[in-house]
């Protein structure tokens, strides 16, 4: 079975790209933008066939695709060219690849939500004997949450994730009490008597859940709402890598993606429960892929897009733009990079299967 979830590995990062190429395809279609090829995998082209101005190719490698727009690479005279578009249009097809893949993932979620009989809402069971004491003020039983220093609970989950990366410092703490909220401020983190009678050390707070009914609203809220708290989890994993918090050990490209994807299908005690999963992943992937892109790194979506504000601001203020020779060599620089430090990721991912 190891082969198979391989394949659905590879399968499924071949199409989340070319998801994401569909995106800048159907946004630069939309805006009018002359699109030369539009390509289904890479590599050897196995079939091809020209409609319009467009050809459309399928190569023979499933990992990805590409969308060639007249006027991406170097300037055109062609008034259809990307480089002649308006700020907008740029915009909206730079970020059109992000979108499909938010979007994708928004989907995906919402397909596996679709069974669903009921949710879960994180809730306040209680405080400890010490908490008021501590705090100068309690919490009551039933209380949501719903922020924990800032960030909002989005899923029941959430919790113990915000908890846990804030232990050792103070909680500021926001719950819904009969539709209102209520905000708590520099909870203690101390010493506490847990529900079991024994002592521990954290904040004093209870914690379990109700349900809510999976009515179709409640579907579509809770799938915005996991996908919206898949792309704050990797804002989150970018921000622990900045300061230090996460390492390489911690980072994973596509060999270690697919060594997980393996282990997650292995472990599943049924093929539609190991589908379920893979499936999950695979939107949580799509989300990581969106905001990734948007990131303002040169090479990137987020790059052309930061580009475009420079070149805008550029142009009213000193009534011409950044020479395109700057942007094309700081582009190939950070690619030359991103692939270093891929390549660096990979053989970190091999040798930890070696282990």
């Amino acid at each position: 079975m190891t082969i198979v979830y391989i394949l659905a590995a590879i399968l499924m990062f071949g199409l989340l790209i070319a998801v994401h190429e569909l995106g800048h395809f159907l946004a630069a279609k939309a805006c009018g933008v002359q699109v030369n090829e539009f390509s289904i995998g890479m590599g050897p082209c196995l079939y091809d066939r020209k409609r319009g101005e467009t050809q459309y190719s399928l190569r023979l490698l499933p990992i990805g695709g590409f969308c060639a727009m007249e006027g991406e690479e170097e300037q055109s005279d062609n008034p259809r060219a990307l480089n002649n578009q308006g700020f907008w249009k740029k915009f909206g097809i730079f970020a059109a690849g992000a979108f499909m893949n938010f979007l994708t993932g928004f989907v995906i979620v919402l397909i596996l939500y679709s069974g669903a009989q009921q949710f879960l809402v994180a809730q306040v069971a209680g405080v400890a004997p010490e908490f008021q004491e501590k705090n100068g003020v309690t919490l009551q039983e039933g209380d949501e949450f719903y922020a924990i220093n800032g960030q909002r609970v989005y899923v029941y989950s959430d919790v113990s994730l915000l908890l846990g990366l804030n232990q050792g410092a103070p909680l500021d703490l926001v719950v819904l009490r009969d539709g209102e909220k209520i905000t708590y401020s520099d909870l203690a983190w101390d010493t506490f008597t847990a529900m079991d009678g024994e002592t521990y050390t954290g904040y004093g707070i209870y914690r379990n859940a109700r349900t809510e009914p999976a009515t179709v609203l409640n579907k579509l809220t809770y799938s915005w709402r996991n996908t919206v708290d898949f792309a704050r989890i990797v804002w989150l994993s970018l921000r622990m890598l900045v300061t230090g918090e996460a390492g390489l050990n911690d980072v994973s490209g596509p060999v270690g993606i697919v060594s997980t994807i393996t282990e997650v299908g292995q472990q599943s005690e049924t093929a539609r429960q190991a589908l379920d999963n893979i499936l999950y992943f695979a939107a949580l992937i799509a989300v990581n892929l969106a905001v990734m892109n948007l990131l303002p790194i040169p090479a990137l979506d987020g790059g052309h897009i930061f580009f475009l504000i420079l070149d805008t601001l550029a142009i009213r203020l000193f009534r011409r733009k950044i020479p395109d020779r700057y942007e094309n060599a700081l582009n190939s620089a950070c690619f030359a990079l991103l692939m270093g430090f891929m390549l660096l990721v990979t053989f970190h991912d091999v040798f930890k299967l070696f282990q």
